[in-house]
């Protein structure tokens, strides 16, 4: 008895419009019937929910949101919506049929498609995505098993159950969604997707149409996800030297594990494809369009996981090409001696795929994203993740942002997803981690600054002052943000700030210069410069700079300004009255007096009997220092 004739839908009139003919295929959320819609008189495709999950209002919203999504697309290289609604407890959506095959059964049965075949299938898929994208939706879950390869040669795009609109591309909490082998990094690390995760599934998708295999594999889908988020992609000509270096470059840039470095969404990627084309079919011999071959009609293919059309197809051919012709025969060959034995191998796969799927799906196996419960209280962020099937355990962890007693992190961190039933740490803040900063005082500045953020402290302030003892570029002192003196080193916090005072070296000695050229040299160290007051200087010349004054307390710091005080030469004293005193006496009070003589020279012999008649200036008269006193003397013998 086929599976047909013992499935209850069929013969079932839905919605009184729609009659179930037969079966098509079975996913793990809905299984797609042959239908005739009697009010148009044409055949559907109905897919219908599996009963199991019409109460899960999780499934039913994204079976809705299919329906959604493709209804809003109207390209020839997408599945068309009719319609869609609830028989009783039943979920249906109408989409078009198309007999066919997907391009799974293509890759099955060829094992690897030429560079001119991959680009015609590729330039149909990139049309129809490009059309989604364009229209603010992800398809999230693009596979071989999606793209539908229709008898009359036309090529679309189906299954968007896990279309998102791009505006909404955040990681939801579920379980990550999407078939593990196409799955691009962010969606393994983080369950978050755009259009350039769409892109990244493409990527994978040509290099296995070129390879005949998918670049990433292993016996455990974990393995492979942990394979899609930390390796890269290999170029397909390293597996299939035939593959040319216009489609290598393609798969890289499709497949880069920054999203940043893919191609921003379907369009994008199409262009490219086109402009390789044109490259490849300029540089090769002259060919015919590709034709995409079917294969042969097999047994069990209504039993496929993601199997939307019916298996029973053909493909065009051209008449001019006898080689695929003769390929067509031979697998039919093939197809006929493997008989009833394959028929058994198909429903051993079937069965193993639906116990992959259940335990992945909704067993123990399903995978669940961490959710954030960093600064919320241990006890609350426990029972958060035991809600959602997870077994919990305390550990602990410095932190610089999350205080202490709170949860800092978790282990799996907040985003990646994990089996329910695994056990989370939960990471209590414990505060900053100590830590001991070293002498920094003496330390050149760069120096200085490796050893702070080599402790992962971090640089606050760095004051830069003048100082006449330490060198340029040499930190003077350093303390903590509360004030407490680091210069010679102490205990100390991860993430806490350290702030340093450095050296600028001396402010120039700008004595006895010019106004100018004292302006000048504390200008080219940053400083600013004002008139001072002018005073009398009995060792800088009149008009030459004495001092630069700072204009405020404290030290001095390029930008600040100083007051330039200016000699007035020498202070005028009184020149002494020594009228009448005899010439040795009256000498010395002269000289004592700072004042320069100016007298007969012939008075020195006779300086105890010569007296002074009078002096220029004048007894009591102020001169300036170091200035001439002309004396004159009475007669020798007067």
């Amino acid at each position: 008895m086929t599976t047909s004739q013992t499935d209850p839908m069929i013969g079932r009139l839905i919605d009184g419009r729609y009659q179930v003919r037969s079966r098509i295929a079975r996913g793990g959320m809905a299984t797609v019937y042959l239908a005739t819609d009697l009010r148009l008189e044409r055949r559907v495709a109905i897919k219908v929910m599996h009963g199991h999950l019409a109460d899960d209002n999780t499934f039913k919203s994204r079976f809705v949101q299919e329906a959604r999504s493709a209804a809003r697309l109207a390209h020839p290289n997408v599945v068309n919506v009719f319609d869609q609604g609830q028989d009783s407890d039943m979920a249906y959506l109408v989409m078009e049929y198309l007999p066919g095959i997907t391009l799974r059964d293509l890759l099955k049965d060829y094992g690897k498609l030429t560079p001119e075949q991959t680009i015609d299938i590729m330039e149909a898929v990139l049309s129809g995505l490009a059309a989604a994208h364009k229209a603010g939706i992800v398809h999230r879950d693009l596979k071989p098993e999606n793209v539908l390869l229709a008898d009359d040669g036309r090529i679309k795009i189906g299954d968007f159950g896990l279309a998102r609109a791009a505006s909404a591309n955040t990681a939801t909490g579920q379980a990550l969604l999407g078939t593990i082998a196409y799955l691009s990094p962010e969606l393994v690390t983080r369950g978050v997707a755009d259009a350039r995760s769409d892109i990244y599934a493409l990527g994978i998708m040509m290099y296995e149409m070129l390879t005949g295999e998918q670049p990433f594999q292993g016996e455990q889908p974990m393995q492979i996800a942990y394979q899609h988020a930390n390796d890269t992609v290999p170029t397909p000509s390293s597996k299939n030297p035939a593959v040319p270096p216009e489609l290598d470059e393609i798969v890289l840039w499709a497949t880069a594990k920054d999203p940043d470095h893919r191609p921003k969404d379907a369009r994008e990627m199409l262009d490219r494809v086109i402009e390789a084309e044109k490259s490849i079919r300029g540089e090769t011999a002259p060919f015919q369009q590709t034709m995409v071959m079917p294969p042969a009609l097999g047994a069990g293919l209504g039993d496929a996981d993601t199997q939307i059309i019916n298996p029973a197809i053909r493909q065009q051919v051209a008449a001019s090409a006898p080689d695929n012709v003769s390929r067509l025969t031979r697998t039919a060959e093939k197809r006929r001696a493997k008989g009833w034995w394959l028929f058994i191998l198909v429903l051993l796969l079937a069965g193993v795929a639906g116990g992959t799927g259940w335990y992945f799906g909704s067993g123990p196996g399903s995978m669940v994203a961490i959710p954030d419960v960093s600064a919320k209280a241990p006890d609350a962020a426990a029972t958060t993740l035991k809600n959602l099937g997870f077994e919990t355990k305390q550990g602990a962890a410095y932190s610089t942002t999350i205080a202490k007693g709170l949860v800092a992190s978790t282990d799996p961190a907040a985003g990646a997803h994990a089996n329910r039933g695994s056990t989370v740490t939960i990471n209590v803040s414990q505060g900053p981690r100590p830590i001991q900063v070293p002498k920094l005082a003496g330390l050149s500045q760069d120096t200085a600054i490796e050893q702070i953020t080599g402790l992962k402290a971090v640089v606050g302030t760095v004051d830069k002052q003048f100082n006449a003892t330490v060198p340029s570029g040499t930190v003077i002192s350093a303390s903590s943000a509360d004030g407490k003196d680091l210069s010679n080193g102490g205990p100390y916090f991860e993430g806490m700030k350290v702030n340093l005072v450095v050296s600028v070296g001396a402010i120039p000695n700008v004595k006895g210069s010019s106004v100018n050229d004292a302006t000048a040299k504390l200008t080219a160290v940053g400083l600013h410069t004002t008139p001072g007051p002018q005073s009398y200087s009995d060792t800088v010349p009149k008009d030459a700079v004495i001092s630069a004054i700072p204009q405020k307390d404290g030290p001095v710091r390029p930008g600040d300004t100083l007051a330039l005080e200016v000699s007035r030469g020498p202070a005028p004293v009184p020149v002494p009255d020594v009228v009448g005193k005899t010439w040795d006496v009256a000498k010395k009070a002269l000289l004592d007096a700072g004042f320069k003589l100016n007298y007969d020279a012939t008075a020195d012999p006779f300086q105890a009997i010569v007296k002074v008649a009078k002096t220029d200036p004048a007894g009591g008269i102020d001169a300036p220092k170091g200035s001439t006193v002309t004396v004159t003397f009475q007669s020798l013998f007067g």
